[in-house]
């Protein structure tokens, strides 16, 4: 795993305050830089939940990591490791995968498990329906949870079968028919976490950018909004982070900027390096930058936030898991949870 410092900066062209979001303080170019602070979310709770390793129940869970040999999902299955989690015994691969038992280990802590990866195939899910049911039998049944970082051709047919199968699941893969995906979840009370971004941090810009979107609507309008994004070659789809910020700005700046046709998505090495992105970084990064620049050109505005690695997402996803586990333990009805309310409870160590 790559570790290098996570970076999310907002500048701009002329000062602005954003008031209780985000605090400013002047550069000798004229720009703002803002950085996230406690206040971003005033719904945050005064008492947080605590789910650290030293927590009774965490060492009971057995999380099923979805999508390995993959390396998001291989980076969640380390990172559950290293904040006390067990792994689930088997795992779903990709259909056209080899079965295969795998070894996953953490650097950090030098824990590891074994792991019997199993095609989803329609043969495969057979077998790892039959091997649920033995390992909810030996730690019951609300101590076996799901994560998924698979593909997003899969993501609906995915959701479906957790549900079906009551299965408590974190969705961290992107794509996918995301307003089906929430509704055949709700229609089945399932427990979920979906959120196009796991990262503490860049949650918590989200959440300060919605919420400058509901109380300042059309505050940059007449704006014209340009965004660009560089991840890894491998990502198949359209940065769901993007899309989800750029709803916000949208309705800040009253753009009818297109998810679809706008949105310059980078994938390959050399547009990547040119978009300043490190040479170490290039099989895993997450670089977003998105312009408003006011009709006449004068002025203009720059959001970006930088990520090397996949560390700050898969520990947020074992955060996540983590969350979930609490609420199903509760006695609660099954409900699809964002990582803002992750974030909102304290959840995310």
């Amino acid at each position: 795993t790559i570790h290098q410092p996570n970076q999310i900066i907002m500048k701009s062209a002329i000062g602005v305050l954003v008031a209780g979001a985000m605090a400013a303080s002047l550069t000798e170019t004229n720009a703002f830089a803002f950085q996230s602070t406690q206040q971003t979310l005033n719904r945050a709770k005064a008492t947080s939940i605590q789910m650290s390793s030293g927590d009774g129940d965490s060492s009971s869970l057995r999380i099923m990591v979805n999508g390995m040999p993959g390396p998001m999902a291989t980076a969640a299955a380390e990172a559950c490791l290293r904040k006390g989690l067990s792994l689930s015994p088997i795992a779903m691969t990709g259909p056209d995968i080899e079965p295969s038992t795998i070894t996953v280990s953490d650097d950090v802590t030098g824990n590891s498990a074994e792991v019997r990866l199993i095609p989803a195939s329609d043969e495969g899910r057979e077998d790892i329906v039959s091997s649920l049911a033995g390992l909810r039998e030996s730690v019951g049944a609300e101590n076996v949870l799901a994560i998924d970082y698979t593909h997003p051709s899969a993501v609906n047919a995915n959701g479906v079968f957790y549900a079906e199968n009551k299965l408590p699941f974190v969705m961290g893969t992107t794509g996918g028919d995301r307003e089906q995906l929430m509704s055949d979840m709700e229609s089945r009370d399932a427990f979920a976490v979906i959120a196009p971004n796991m990262g503490k941090q860049i949650v918590a810009m989200q959440a300060g950018l919605e919420d400058l979107a509901e109380k300042f609507p059309s505050a940059f309008a007449g704006y014209k909004l340009e965004v660009t994004e560089s991840h890894q070659k491998t990502k198949a789809d359209t940065s769901g982070t993007a899309k989800a910020v750029i709803g916000s700005l949208k309705t800040l700046s009253d753009d009818d900027f297109n998810l679809e046709e706008d949105i310059k998505m980078l994938r390959d090495d050399e547009s990547s390096l040119a978009f300043g992105v490190p040479e170490d970084a290039m099989n895993g990064h997450a670089f977003h930058t998105y312009t408003l620049t006011s009709s006449d050109g004068s002025v203009q505005f720059q959001l970006q936030h930088n990520v090397s690695g996949r560390t700050v997402y898969a520990e947020g996803t074992a955060d996540a898991v983590k969350f979930l586990a609490s609420k199903v333990k509760s006695g609660m009805e099954g409900k699809v949870f964002s990582m803002i309310d992750v974030l909102s409870e304290g959840a995310l160590e």
